[in-house]
């Protein structure tokens, strides 16, 4: 993109993509910016307050890139919809998560929400989203990925994932298919450990990599790599990030990928606490990597790109080596036009959330909410009788869990049809006090609602106990709604009534309301296994 001749320093610049603490210019960005003269900004939750401010902060950030330079930046946010959004205000148009749109199984939805998804970013002036993933999600114990994929199923991910990708673009927004070469079948978050698949390669052909082969026909501009091992692969027990058979000999040259190969974050401790940072950013480039990602850390972010540029001056990478990822990372800034610069205009609050986009996610949301069982056909509900909802509220912070308090829920939708309705708020890990008088409460009503959240992993015990509680009265009516993973039910199988609804956003919440009420059908179809008795696609 620049015509001007890059010196190694500002090439390695350009190769790493780092993220602050703050929602304004900090002195540790600044520093980034006009001393290492970074390419690429990550945003998370800590930086965004709302559409304007992020706009504004867009707009400063690259005007303080371009005292500097002339090459624009990238900004980035991970805004896959649902439960992964670090954007999630009542303005925006927030998108169903992969496993809802899996789930309505249609490539048209998959389209129009990555659209409408890309527009609103791009007019805060993101110009990468790190989605869709394309990861399998074959492993009902998968601890980070879940509703994060479209399903269990390698072509459906890979028809939803590809329409995805051209929404996002059509949007003129960069897509990143992640996390390569798939992480759908672990049972270890690569934030707290390094996870295997010891696949064959046959398998891993058909599976894993047959959605990232689609999104490369696609033609998606990234593809983010996965700190996770591939023995079939890479034998020497190194994760795909850092390995030159992965990303080089395996998605460069074997599945013919020209974008750009950027890294899941390097603090994820899959890689900084077997590796470390620094090194495995040089790791990284060595094995073929354009853009390195350091999110949070200052220091760290120092240390690796004073490495990377260490390691051209010795040898160990070559610079032609460097050269090569800068002219792909140059490429795609001037084929997303980049340099246009986002600004708050008098119209600028009317651009967001707009009755159109917010309609789209309602019919996806309808389509969504899938009916598993009613074995005592308790639905619809009864609007005349009292009922209690009990509600799981993330109170825990995890890597990939952020606090939230919803003032729409469940009950909210219900209000205004239901006689009477009462809300129970508990932690998604409730102890044995708060079981007790979660019961306790319950005695009180003949028709309870009761909402889990990833309640299949043993961590979550105490909404175990809760179902379970709940179904020793046989004259109570119980229905269980899973507001995460599909996969609860397989802790209390002999819940009469299950549905699943993959998150629990506003909008489905309404959609899931009107299910109850026999006002509308459940359209879904489960886009994972439960069971035996469960199978993918299964619809009661």
């Amino acid at each position: 993109m620049s015509k001007r001749q890059l010196t190694l320093e500002q090439k390695i610049g350009q190769m790493v993509m780092c993220g602050f603490q703050t929602p304004a210019v900090n002195t540790e960005i600044r520093t980034l910016l006009e001393k290492y003269e970074v390419g690429g900004i990550i945003y998370f939750r800590r930086n965004v307050v709302n559409s304007e401010q992020v706009c504004r902060l867009s707009r400063e950030l690259q005007l303080i890139s371009q005292e500097q330079s002339d090459i624009p930046l990238f900004i980035c946010i991970d805004q896959e919809g649902g439960m992964v959004a670090r954007i999630d205000w009542d303005d925006i148009t927030l998108i169903p998560g992969n496993m809802a749109i899996g789930a309505t199984r249609s490539a048209e939805h998959a389209y129009d929400a990555a659209k409408i998804c890309g527009e609103e970013l791009l007019r805060m002036g993101i110009n990468m989203n790190f989605a869709p993933s394309v990861d399998v999600n074959n492993n009902a114990k998968n601890p980070v990925i879940g509703v994060r994929s479209y399903g269990e199923r390698p072509d459906v991910v890979a028809e939803l994932g590809a329409a995805q990708i051209r929404g996002l673009q059509d949007a003129n927004v960069a897509a990143t298919a992640k996390h390569f070469p798939g992480h759908g079948d672990t049972a270890v978050d690569s934030h707290h450990g390094l996870a295997a698949v010891p696949h064959s390669e046959e398998r891993l052909m058909s599976i894993e990599l047959a959605p990232f082969i689609r999104a490369i026909k696609e033609g998606v501009d990234c593809i983010m790599t996965a700190h996770v091992t591939f023995p079939a692969f890479e034998p020497d027990g190194i994760p795909a990030t850092l390995s030159r058979k992965v990303l080089t000999q395996l998605l460069r040259q074997r599945l013919g990928f020209d974008g750009v190969i950027v890294t899941d974050c390097l603090e994820m401790h899959a890689i900084s606490k077997e590796f470390g940072i620094a090194e495995g950013a040089v790791m990284a480039v060595e094995a073929g990597a354009d853009l390195v990602l350091i999110s949070h850390t200052f220091t760290e972010q120092v240390a690796a790109i004073e490495a990377l540029i260490e390691a051209v001056r010795t040898g160990r990478i070559s610079e032609s080596q460097i050269d090569e990822s800068v002219h792909r990372l140059l490429a795609l800034k001037e084929k997303r036009h980049i340099e246009r610069l986002a600004d708050v205009t008098p119209e600028f609050a009317t651009l967001f959330g707009t009755p159109e986009s917010k309609a789209v996610v309602e019919r996806i949301c309808a389509d969504s909410i899938t009916l598993v069982k009613d074995d005592k056909q308790s639905l619809p509900i009864d609007p005349e009788e009292a009922t209690l909802v009990i509600w799981p509220e993330v109170r825990q912070r995890t890597e990939v869990d952020e606090p939230i308090t919803q003032t729409f829920t469940l009950a909210s939708a219900l209000q205004p049809h239901v006689k009477q309705v009462t809300e129970l708020r508990i932690g998604t890990y409730p102890d044995a006090e708060e079981v007790r008088d979660t019961l306790a409460k319950a005695a009180e009503y003949s028709q309870v609602i009761v909402l889990t959240y990833n309640a299949v992993s043993m961590l979550h015990q105490g909404q175990v106990d809760i179902v379970e509680g709940l179904l020793h009265d046989s004259d109570k009516r119980v229905i269980v709604v899973s507001t995460r993973n599909p996969y609860d039910l397989n802790q209390f199988p002999q819940a009469p009534t299950y549905l699943c609804c993959y998150e629990n956003r506003p909008a489905t919440m309404s959609a899931l309301a009107n299910v109850l009420l026999g006002r509308q059908e459940a359209h879904g179809k489960l886009p994972v296994t439960i069971s035996s008795s469960y199978p993918f696609g299964h619809r009661a």
